[in-house]
């Protein structure tokens, strides 16, 4: 009886013939991920305990020096560091605010809109698909002192308000105005993500309430907020990743200037990392990028467990 069980819960050949075969095709993508992937995480997180130029044959092991380095020791980098990682936290604060407060309302009114829906969909998420480094450039060319908002300005008699050296070039416009720039970008994925969950609220609720002489208002307070709040945590949780890890725009539009008004943190591992000649800096700029992913990890555990509350 043993013996028969035990035969039973052998795989006949065909099946293993299966197994191995799908293993074959799996085989290749695994390696490619160890490859590029656990292999690059492991030698990332390494670097970031070595003073390392890029050129040398051998890292020089210096142990926690680098985060050290980066958060007071180091007299060079910490205090820009400061910086950046205060225009970073506006950055990841007014974006993920800005773009809710934008895109949940304009997702309402296009629900709401009944003659040419598809075409107004088009149209919110044409600044997301189009190219970014593209979008980058022709903001700054509409942003310079003789761009196309100073000119408008001037043209409405609202000279006052225009910047002869350019919002960009105005330390006290340039962060502003970048977050302006992301915040347009960020809001027709988010729209379109609203949208998405509009269309699973079941429409019963708003009718019941309706009768119940609920306004439009309290549909969106009582109704369509609390239900959209999952959503909405993902959303904040896209800003807050862009915010941490983008520097794109950063570096396109303004290049951390002027003054370093608008240097943010991806921006500073960058240049510790391609931009300081023959210094070995490509450990600090590691560490850096631990640094951020830590921080990213703190916020969405955090938010995950505010998720939950809320449930």
């Amino acid at each position: 009886m043993i013996t028969q069980h035990v035969a039973g819960r052998r795989r006949p050949p065909g099946r293993w013939r299966a197994a191995l075969t799908g293993w074959a095709f799996v085989f290749p993508a695994v390696a490619l991920f160890a490859v590029m992937g656990v292999y690059t995480i492991g030698s990332g997180l390494a670097l970031s305990f070595a003073k390392w130029n890029g050129f040398t044959p051998n890292w020089i092991w210096v142990g926690f020096d680098n985060y050290l380095d980066l958060l007071y020791a180091d007299p060079s980098l910490a205090p820009p560091l400061r910086k950046a990682a205060w225009n970073t936290g506006q950055v990841m604060v007014l974006v993920p605010l800005l773009t809710v407060a934008i895109s949940l309302p304009l997702a309402v009114v296009l629900n709401s809109v009944k003659r040419l829906r598809a075409v107004l969909r088009s149209v919110y998420f044409l600044p997301y698909v189009t190219s970014g480094i593209a979008v980058y450039y022709a903001w700054r060319y509409i942003l310079e002192p003789d761009g196309a908002i100073n000119l408008l300005l001037r043209s409405l008699g609202l000279g006052t308000l225009a910047q002869p050296q350019g919002f960009l070039g105005n330390p006290s416009t340039a962060l502003p105005t970048l977050i302006v720039v992301l915040v347009w970008s960020s809001v027709p994925i988010a729209t379109l993500l609203y949208l998405t969950g509009l269309q699973t609220i079941d429409p019963a609720l708003f009718e019941a309430a309706r009768i119940d002489g609920a306004a439009p208002r309290q549909l969106l307070r009582r109704i369509t907020w609390p239900l959209l709040t999952p959503l909405t945590a993902g959303i904040v949780l896209l800003g807050i990743r862009d915010s941490l890890h983008g520097f794109q725009i950063f570096l396109i539009m303004t290049d951390g200037g002027p003054g370093g008004h608008t240097d943010v943190l991806g921006l500073q591992s960058y240049r510790l990392a391609f931009f300081k000649g023959l210094a070995a800096t490509l450990g600090v700029s590691s560490a850096l990028g631990w640094l951020l992913f830590a921080g990213a990890l703190l916020l969405t555990l955090a938010n995950a467990r505010l998720l939950r509350r809320v449930r």
